[in-house]
């Protein structure tokens, strides 16, 4: 092997660069991230504040009515502040969809407490449309017992997510959350 100081070698063979690479180094790399919420100040969203706004899911309401839990009224006592809830067209029309056993979270979601926020794209896959809305809004925490929709919504930061467990509603990824008597 002749080492690169070699003096039998030109000035230009020292180099080891490869002439399909030329001029590419020199370019500075541009590497694209999106820009991160003006919400989050050192991990925490400051947007979160009651009254806090809390967006519904299908399954959410579901498994409310199997424990015979009030939400509203579950969802003050978990987070010790006023609560409104959210429902998107979505989640009614997956309601609907669901048929007439669900008529009794038919009627409870349509109650004038609930709060309904209008769709604009088309479908009604719910999940999709909670995941877009959370990512263009921090505001909300949203509460789903949904397996998969859990795992979508953890990956984007500062947005806490309620579910329904041993009989009362437990919040995750919530600074200053108490969960009322988690270990008993």
């Amino acid at each position: 092997m002749i080492k690169s100081t070699d003096a039998r070698l030109k000035a230009a063979d020292r180099t080891k660069t490869d002439p399909k690479k030329k001029g590419k180094s020199d370019e500075p790399k541009i590497s694209e991230r999106p820009q991160g919420s003006s919400a989050m100040f050192f991990q925490y969203n400051t947007q979160l504040g009651p009254p806090y706004h809390i967006l519904v899911d299908t399954n959410f309401v579901n498994f409310s009515i199997k424990n015979k839990l009030d939400i509203i009224k579950t969802m003050m006592d978990c987070l010790y502040a006023k609560c409104i809830p959210y429902i998107t067209d979505c989640v009614v029309a997956e309601l609907e969809k669901l048929g007439p056993k669900f008529k009794l979270a038919l009627r409870i979601i349509k109650d004038p407490r609930f709060e309904r926020l209008n769709c604009m794209h088309r479908g009604t896959y719910a999940d999709d449309c909670l995941v877009q809305r959370v990512t263009q809004h921090k505001c909300y925490i949203v509460a789903t017992n949904d397996k998969d929709l859990k795992r979508r919504i953890r990956k984007i930061p500062g947005v806490p997510i309620m579910n329904v467990a041993m009989n009362r509603y437990v919040i995750e990824r919530m600074p200053d959350a108490f969960e009322p008597m988690s270990k008993k």
